[in-house]
């Protein structure tokens, strides 16, 4: 048992000892909603951003979601600057503030952040480990956080189980050619 608990991702989003999350808004993005049927006649929601290029597949449960847009922040090694980014927190439709539900964080990086994170250059919070590669397209790198789950939230497992089935889909983000150099 400990082995398995040693094992799972345990990652949080708290703000005050992860250094991740800074104070977010809550925007519903109601016009990105698509549903659709699969093979087993169940509905699916399908939630897509095209500002960063991906797809996200989320079970009928899911329905009336939210998208909460926040930041990531992190500090180089010698704790002389900061990085930082947006993470998109995906809302169970159940989650209230007296009784919050285990969100779905995804952490975005330029190509360029994620090179240096990957080289040591800084890191994100006090985990040991760094965020965990989603998916990435042309222009964009999609993580999740180290110790999201931390917390043990009301739902964590059913977002494990969102998470196994590889439900970002990236797809590469279309360059503004209007714009003149």
């Amino acid at each position: 048992m400990l082995f398995a608990i040693l094992t799972l991702p345990i990652v949080g989003l708290d703000s005050n000892q992860q250094g991740q999350q800074g104070t977010g808004e809550t925007t519903v993005d109601i016009n990105n909603d698509i549903e659709d049927m699969d093979q087993n006649e169940t509905v699916e929601n399908l939630y897509e951003n095209a500002e960063y290029g991906f797809t996200f597949t989320l079970p009928k449960s899911w329905e009336g979601y939210q998208i909460v847009s926040d930041s990531w922040e992190g500090i180089t090694t010698d704790q002389q600057q900061m990085e930082s980014g947006p993470i998109l927190l995906i809302r169970h439709p159940e989650w209230t503030e007296a009784k919050p539900r285990q969100d779905i964080p995804i952490m975005i990086f330029s190509l360029e952040q994620w090179s240096s994170l990957e080289k040591g250059e800084y890191h994100i919070g006090a985990a040991p480990v760094g965020p965990t590669i989603l998916g990435q397209n042309n222009e964009y790198v999609f993580a999740l956080p180290a110790r999201y789950n931390f917390d043990f939230l009301e739902g964590y497992e059913e977002v494990e189980t969102i998470l196994e089935n590889n439900p970002l889909q990236p797809k590469n983000v279309e360059k503004d050619t209007s714009k003149k150099d």
